[in-house]
């Protein structure tokens, strides 16, 4: 068994509560590290596509589209936003829904598992969220994704070629095909150790009280 803790997220560019969750995670994990018995942690995202259907040139604002999907009218959507705003920047996330370029995810995925293995995966994770909704970039277009990919570091033009030829595309799938096994049917998702599931954006404690009790099985089963 690994001295390490794993912990697989599954979740969505164009989730902004995997953004908020995210963040409640580092959090969480922060003071959790700071215990004397504290274990190492080890960070796999995967994919899950929310709405696999949209378009990579949406023709609207995320108002449009979510007003037309879940059949509300503007007004709740606003304040539904507005919302979710407001918890954004109590992590201190600043999300500008009116900037968002709503768009299809899979090439974003694709990305992520590409920068994965290149052994920047949480970087690429962070870089696709913050374009997103903070600044208000494009994450379905390849050559936007390349350009972001550049950001971190990455070869842009083996990534434009990655991209293009869909090459971690069963990679994506395959990550869809493990939350269908695990029942996933929303985003965010954690997996603590492969056995402990936690659903949506929760505080921070509750990533620290799985995390102990897991290290405290460890101690146990060592003894």
């Amino acid at each position: 068994m690994s001295d390490s803790i794993k912990i697989d997220i599954w979740s969505d560019i164009a989730c902004p509560w995997c953004y908020i969750g995210k963040r409640k995670l580092e959090h969480g994990l922060e003071e959790y590290s700071a215990g004397v018995d504290a274990l190492p942690v080890e960070i796999e995202y995967h994919s899950f596509e929310l709405s696999p259907d949209t378009p990579v040139d949406f023709d609207g604002s995320t108002t449009d589209y979510l007003a037309a999907r879940k059949g509300m009218p503007v007004e709740q959507v606003t304040q539904m936003l507005e919302r979710v705003t407001g918890i954004a920047a109590s992590v201190g996330l600043d999300y500008d829904f009116d900037e968002v370029k709503h768009t299809n995810t899979v090439k974003a995925h694709q990305l992520i598992h590409y920068a994965k293995a290149h052994g920047v995966q949480l970087a690429a994770k962070e870089r696709l969220l913050k374009a997103y909704f903070v600044d208000g970039r494009h994450v379905g277009r390849v050559e936007d994704l390349a350009d972001l990919a550049a950001e971190i570091g990455l070869d842009r033009e083996d990534v434009l070629r990655s991209l293009n030829s869909d090459e971690f595309l069963e990679d994506v799938h395959a990550d869809q095909r493990q939350a269908q096994a695990y029942g996933i049917q929303g985003v965010p998702f954690f997996v603590i150790d492969g056995r402990y599931g936690i659903s949506g954006a929760q505080e921070a404690a509750a990533f620290v009280q799985v995390l102990e009790q897991v290290a405290g099985e460890r101690t146990e089963v060592g003894a």
